[in-house]
């Protein structure tokens, strides 16, 4: 099983100032979390992509690219690249790009997004929020598996036998799906045969066992081996020394990551209970000791069967040297211990 980190790139309000963390440092900071990321021995090393003030990484490509050029083995990935508001001729060129810089690591994670934010932005109607997805991911994978492409649609300018410059060092970039946890997401996945990576961020771990069963499933019902058909899971994580210690540490800033910042808006407030609950050996928030954490990423590897986890250990503001050393104790105690019992992990996804 594969084990890596992700940021989305959130940024947090100032108590002291009343106003936004600051970009560029929160930035340099993600890379910094990468670098250490690699150093330690981590896989993989995924940013998110927003369009809104609330995030300071708008094209994950550019601070995966600095990324790249400092370090040397660590898989590199969107998590996720908002296919439908962006032109995927673009995209692979991006990603292609990165895939030189980084000597053939580079990794998309495609998806819809819940935010409407880039859909405005783009002038992307909403209304046809699954119709241009499903169109731009054709278009995707066309690009990644053909040396010249031909296509048409509706959202898009077609190509004829036109080729998509620069290919990736890779013999082609690996592409997975990123889902919510809705049906029909979980069904396309299985029936192009794309890996897939499922964000656990609330509830019952077990409630979506269902889904994963149904995507090998449906996947192997229409011809892909079960090699082909790999899952990855997303979850918030910290870890510290203790259990005590890395829930009490953890709980204002996923408090403050998760609450609605604005009335009506987006987000949930966390009560203590609730907390409890999610942090519990069943609950999709990975917090813990790192023995805890080894039996929940067991418990997920034997209920779901994921291939590769990506804990997201920066969110509500946290503080660097707290992040640090959660990405350590990851690193140093919880990936050996899950290497031990699984052996080493697979190679990328095709």
């Amino acid at each position: 099983m594969e084990i890596g980190i992700l940021s989305l790139s959130d940024l947090q309000t100032d108590p002291a100032r009343g106003t936004l963390h600051d970009p560029a440092r929160r930035t340099r900071e993600i890379v910094s979390y990468a670098i250490a990321a690699d150093q330690a021995g981590l896989d993989v090393f995924g940013l998110g992509e927003h369009h809104s003030p609330d995030f300071s990484v708008a094209n994950p490509a550019v601070p995966l690219a600095a990324i790249a050029q400092a370090t040397t083995r660590i898989r590199l990935t969107s998590a996720v690249s908002v296919l439908s508001t962006l032109d995927p001729v673009r995209l692979h060129q991006d990603f292609a790009s990165l895939d030189h810089l980084s000597d053939g690591r580079a990794e998309i994670i495609a998806g819809r997004s819940a935010f409407l934010e880039a859909f405005t932005l783009f002038g992307i109607d909403p209304a046809h929020y699954d119709t241009v997805f499903a169109e731009k991911l054709d278009l995707l994978l066309a690009i990644r598996d053909h040396e010249r492409v031909t296509w048409s649609g509706r959202h898009r300018p077609a190509l004829d036998d036109l080729p998509v410059p620069p290919r990736p060092q890779q013999e082609k970039l690996p592409l997975w799906l990123g889902v919510g946890g809705t049906l029909s997401s979980v069904e396309r996945a299985a029936r192009l045969g794309l890996p897939m990576v499922l964000g656990l961020i609330g509830g019952d771990i077990r409630r979506a066992r269902q889904l994963t069963e149904h995507y090998r499933a449906l996947g192997q019902a229409v011809g892909y081996a079960t090699d082909v058909l790999r899952l990855g899971v997303t979850s918030h994580f910290h870890v510290g020394k203790t259990s005590q210690s890395a829930r009490e540490e953890l709980y204002p800033y996923y408090r403050e990551y998760l609450r609605p910042k604005t009335p009506g808006g987006r987000g949930w407030l966390v009560g203590p209970d609730e907390y409890r609950a999610l942090s519990s050996p069943f609950g999709a928030l990975m917090a813990g000791s790192p023995q805890e954490i080894v039996d929940k990423l067991l418990t997920e590897r034997e209920l779901l069967g994921i291939d590769r986890f990506m804990g997201q250990v920066d969110f509500g503001g946290m503080p660097a040297p707290m992040v640090h050393g959660s990405i350590e104790l990851l690193a140093t105690e919880v990936a050996p211990a899950i290497r031990e019992e699984l052996g080493p992990p697979t190679g990328p996804a095709a």
